[in-house]
């Protein structure tokens, strides 16, 4: 604010205009009041504007702005750039506040944690390999740990997952995403061990309710999502597919899965794929492909789901009838 006044300098331009302001720093600005009182005069040049000259004050209003406008730009930008550090210092403390009460959660509840080996992508490899695998979202929401599965995906640029309805295939194929995503974020993982490669972005396609504005089908807006995701995705991406393009009839949701997984794999992304569609899991299994890993989930004699799941060839049943029986009693 210059309470005592500020010092600068100038110059004079073309047609005499006066340029070039600098802001000087004035040694003797605020002198004691002893200074004051017994020195002569000022050793420079001086006037005083009359109380109704406004023309005069509005010039010297200028000149001030003009002189001032260097520092106070310095000012306000550092100002701004420590405003910045600080909001960025409570972003990056409020991701870590939650890592660690995320951590206490989960050790409360028992949950097995580590920390992963991430490695670098791509690899000859193909790394995806995990004990103990569990989806934290699950836990925390039912409030205690939930069962943990091992896979060996090594050199598997494509995974299936088959097997009985409320199995624990969705909630395996969530537990990869997010094990994924917060390993490279830096974070443990709910597992026992976990070391996977680090992609270049993780892509979810899972179904959803039907259109409450009926603009579209079901199927147009599973395809409208896949183009979404062919035009973001980049060489060395993940993408989760769960029970998608369902909603036609088996031969040509089939089809449409054989050709876009068939289109991500050419372009070197890693898919993991949840399905019903029997007639494209059976068709990949026979081509018997060294990169694919066909997973199914466990189903005992009786009906009873393990929530395990085990290396096994895809079957034509998804065991539906263990829900009717569920919600309707004995089929007659």
């Amino acid at each position: 604010r210059f309470r005592g006044g500020l010092l600068m300098s100038a110059r004079l331009g073309e047609c005499n205009e006066s340029t070039g302001y600098v802001l000087r720093r004035d040694p003797d600005r605020r002198p004691g009041w002893l200074k004051r009182l017994l020195r002569r005069g000022p050793k420079s040049y001086s006037f005083r504007l009359h109380e109704r000259d406004e023309a005069g004050a509005r010039i010297l209003s200028e000149m001030h702005d003009r002189g001032i406008n260097l520092v106070a730009n310095a000012l306000a930008q550092s100002t701004e750039h420590v405003l910045n550090f600080f909001l960025v210092l409570r972003v990056e403390l409020a991701f870590y506040i939650g890592c660690v009460n995320l951590a206490d959660r989960l050790d409360a509840l028992r949950v097995t944690r580590c920390f992963p080996q991430p490695r670098p992508c791509p690899s000859q490899s193909g790394q995806l390999r995990f004990e103990g695998l569990r989806d934290p979202c699950l836990a925390l929401t039912l409030g205690r740990d939930v069962v943990g599965n091992d896979v060996d995906a090594d050199g598997r640029q494509l995974v299936i997952v088959t097997g009985a309805n409320q199995g624990g295939k969705s909630s395996f194929l969530r537990s990869v995403g997010v094990a994924q995503l917060m390993m490279q974020a830096g974070m443990y993982v709910a597992a026992g061990s976990f070391e996977a490669e680090l992609r270049t972005g993780v892509f979810t396609h899972y179904k959803r309710e039907e259109d409450a504005t009926l603009s579209g089908g079901k199927l147009d807006e599973e395809l409208a999502r896949v183009d979404v995701i062919a035009a973001a995705v980049r060489p060395g991406a993940m993408v989760l597919f769960n029970e998608s393009f369902a909603s036609t009839n088996e031969r040509e949701g089939s089809e449409i899965a054989r050709q876009v997984v068939r289109g991500l794999l050419e372009f070197g992304v890693r898919v993991v794929c949840v399905t019903h569609l029997y007639d494209f899991a059976h068709d990949v299994f026979a081509q018997q492909r060294d990169d694919t890993l066909f997973l199914r989930a466990n189903r005992e004699p009786d009906g009873t789901r393990t929530f395990r799941l085990v290396e096994a060839e895809p079957l034509a049943t998804s065991y539906g009838e263990d829900l009717y029986r569920e919600v309707f009693g004995e089929v007659r």
